[in-house]
């Protein structure tokens, strides 16, 4: 298992790494992306007591070249690539009208292109391997969400860019699908809510907790999961989708529940 996972310091992206090293034990090479290296470090060492081999790998995937440097110095090192896991991102909240271009530049630089980039860069391993690519969306690019306005339209986009690969990479053999999490206890969100000083975070994740159906927000590593099956040779036939992983947040029409914040 050759695997590049971007955003892999934290929450989703690192919960990716430890299942993977988890399943594969030694057959687990992965090439690990953030711009954290306190991060990334702790990542490196959960693979290792697994028995994966995990190679960290510095980087601000806000910066094309970046994104090419990546996928080169994973090709380097592990010799070939069945995997990309495009991972990485950020949440900012705010209203249009208050909206900046560098704000807006910035969501698209980091959320969108860099999984287009990422995977243009790593098209010939990945045909080669006939491997996969894997985003992670989010379920506020399905649904407007008024305090994530750049941030839905960002997810948006990169749902919409993963098929548009998936049906011109398809006849290469190369998978292309999303994962869009629901609310999620990251490092973004799990502070907040566990603040048992604060009420109104208390109630506010009372109130999210309440508008899913399943009654809990969604783990990191149930949202890995669904990424690592998608990567997988169990999902051989499977290219172009979009996969929910939400509680059933989306199964109907809730406006403003507030369930489409980020991963």
């Amino acid at each position: 298992m050759k695997m590049i996972i971007t955003g892999a310091g934290s929450g989703i992206g690192r919960s990716v790494a430890r299942l993977a090293a988890q399943s594969a034990g030694k057959d687990a090479e992965l090439f690990l992306v953030d711009r954290d290296q306190a991060g990334l470090d702790a990542a490196v060492q959960e693979v290792a007591a697994l028995g994966g081999r995990a190679i960290p790998f510095t980087a601000d995937l806000s910066k094309p070249e970046a994104c090419t440097d990546s996928v080169r110095a994973a090709e380097a090192v592990l010799g070939g690539l069945d995997s990309l896991v495009s991972n990485a991102g950020i949440v900012r909240s705010g209203p249009l009208k208050d909206l900046d271009v560098e704000t807006f530049d910035l969501l698209f630089d980091i959320n969108t292109r860099p999984t287009w980039l990422l995977g243009k860069a790593a098209y010939p391993l990945l045909k080669a391997s006939g491997g996969s690519i894997v985003a992670t969306a989010s379920i506020a690019g399905e649904y407007a969400t008024p305090p994530l306005a750049t941030y839905s339209a960002s997810k948006a986009a990169l749902i919409m860019l993963v098929k548009q690969m998936a049906l011109e990479w398809g006849p290469d053999g190369i998978r292309c699908n999303c994962v869009s999490p629901g609310p999620t206890y990251t490092g973004i969100t799990q502070g907040a809510f566990n603040d048992a000083s604060d009420p109104t975070q208390l109630l506010n994740r009372q109130r999210r907790e309440a508008a899913v159906p399943l009654r809990k927000l969604s783990q990191p590593d149930e949202v890995a999961e669904a990424i690592l099956f998608l990567a997988s040779s169990k999902a051989a036939q499977i290219t172009g989708v979009n996969l929910t992983v939400d509680g059933g947040l989306t199964a109907a029409l809730m406006p403003n529940t507030g369930g489409g914040q980020g991963h």
